[in-house]
């Protein structure tokens, strides 16, 4: 807390005119790949609107040569399968930058969650670490 009592929690937020807040990403949560900055919120917003995308979460992947590599894991829509080449022509069409562009895709059936409903990112990254 500061000296006017605000808190730094590191959470980026959206106020909305009717006094709603809404989180929408973290202040660190940033992938290096290659001295490039990406943010997964940044990404995560646009395949969010993608019909077959229920939840999403960009997360880096340690890599040797470049740093980190984006990961996106997806929990499609019932019914629907969500691949690769999708993700990547929905991307283009929104004029992304490629280098934004995550380089691998994995399907789970749901994603690891606070009691809020908050994605546990570092879970995933575990979980994706234990299966290299």
């Amino acid at each position: 807390m500061d000296r006017d009592g605000w808190y730094y929690s590191g959470d980026l937020c959206v106020l909305y005119p009717n006094q709603y807040i809404k989180v929408v990403g973290r202040k660190k949560d940033i992938i290096i790949r290659g001295g490039q900055n990406i943010s997964p919120s940044e990404v995560e917003d646009i395949l969010y609107q993608h019909p077959k995308v229920r939840h999403i979460a960009i997360i880096g992947i340690p890599d040797e040569r470049m740093g980190e590599r984006a990961l996106a894991v997806v929990v499609p829509n019932k019914g629907e399968v969500f691949t690769f080449e999708e993700m990547i022509d929905y991307l283009a069409r929104r004029n992304i930058a490629k280098y934004k562009y995550p380089e691998k895709l994995e399907l789970l059936d749901e994603l690891p969650t606070t009691p809020s409903g908050k994605i546990q990112k570092f879970r995933l990254r575990e979980h994706f670490m234990r299966k290299r």
